[in-house]
């Protein structure tokens, strides 16, 4: 493991062959595509408002309201199988777009990086690059017209209310200025992207379906609703709590002077994401959170797929710089004290 001794942001260590030019003319590409499909939503769209995202998040969460009068009428493993699905698309964001290729903050092989993308697609938030460069933008102009999900704008814009309007533009505008070479670099990006819809079809609705039919005989209506339907929903939720919640209620112990804040009930549903005051402060630490003994479950996945030589060159902020971080600028709430065991 990499201690980092401050807090600037780090490069990976990860040599990639590119050709700058090939990159550019690949980005252009993207942003074509991107134009492309926001100009085929613009019949949806009205004074700012994409429509089409507003009735089909109602209709999302009515099925997913209805799933719970399923519950009882389904089988138990189909009840496990729906909490496994659960897990395995929180992985995606957490392990997957967020620590690994929103911040770079270890290393994964071929065969990790497959299953995060394959589980990044069961979690249908945007492919990889879209989201990784969105997140970058959230962090770099955290709290500004230029954050996607900018929680001075209230917590139901934070939680779901950005993605039933148009972005800003200053939004689309530093996208464009960010470095996303590694993200192109990538042929595991590269793949979900182009093949996007089609690995959400299958990772997000087709899989948690079939599978409890299949091999214990569920009905293809009670799989669809509770390892599809309910899972999506209540994992949506969970991820936009780090971004509504975990914006607005917390302490602050490593920088009072930024919004995101402790929240440990975020924490347990997005299996180690809630403690963002810590995570704006040192975004590079593959950890996002200080002590080891914390609930932090994606913390324990990268450690173990480091033991199992899949992962490597976790980054983490150095014990020094934490505690004089939090002298320097946290509220006092977590004293000086730091129990993390170093890896």
């Amino acid at each position: 493991m990499v201690s980092v001794p401050g807090a600037s942001v780090h490069q990976d260590g990860e040599t990639v062959a590119w050709e700058p030019r090939g990159h550019e003319q690949e980005r252009n590409a993207m942003e074509s595509r991107s134009r492309a499909t926001d100009e085929k939503a613009d019949g949806w769209r009205s004074n700012g408002i994409v429509w089409r995202n507003v009735i089909l998040m109602a209709l999302l969460h009515i099925g997913a309201v209805y799933s719970l009068l399923v519950i009882p009428r389904a089988k138990p493993l189909t009840w496990v199988w729906s909490y496994v699905c659960f897990i395995v698309t929180a992985l995606g964001v957490t392990a997957g777009v967020h620590r690994l290729w929103s911040h770079r903050s270890y290393r994964a092989k071929l065969p990790l990086r497959v299953f995060l993308a394959a589980a990044n697609s069961m979690a249908f938030q945007n492919d990889i690059y879209e989201w990784a460069r969105d997140h970058r933008v959230h962090h770099k102009f955290s709290e500004t017209d230029a954050d996607p999900h900018n929680a001075t704008r209230g917590f139901f814009f934070a939680h779901i209310g950005w993605l039933f309007v148009r972005k800003h533009r200053d939004v689309i505008e530093k996208g464009k200025k960010l470095d996303v070479t590694d993200l192109l670099a990538d042929p595991v990006v590269q793949f979900q992207r182009k093949y996007y819809k089609t690995t959400v079809l299958i990772m997000c609705f087709l899989v948690p379906t079939v599978v409890p039919w299949y091999f214990w005989g569920e009905t293809l209506w009670n799989s669809y609703f509770l390892a599809s339907i309910l899972r999506y929903t209540i994992s949506l939720n969970v991820t936009w709590l780090v971004n509504s919640a975990a914006h607005m209620y917390g302490n602050r112990p490593y920088d009072q002077n930024i919004s995101p804040r402790e929240n440990r009930w975020v924490t347990f549903g997005a299996i180690g994401e809630g403690f963002h005051n810590f995570h704006h402060t040192f975004p590079f630490d593959y950890s996002t959170s200080e002590f080891g003994l914390r609930f932090n479950p994606t913390t324990c996945f990268i450690d173990l797929m480091c033991w199992m030589s899949l992962a490597s060159n976790r980054k983490k902020a150095s014990v020094e710089i934490i505690q004089a971080r939090k002298l320097r600028t946290g509220d006092g709430s977590y004293g000086a004290v730091n129990t993390r065991q170093e890896k």
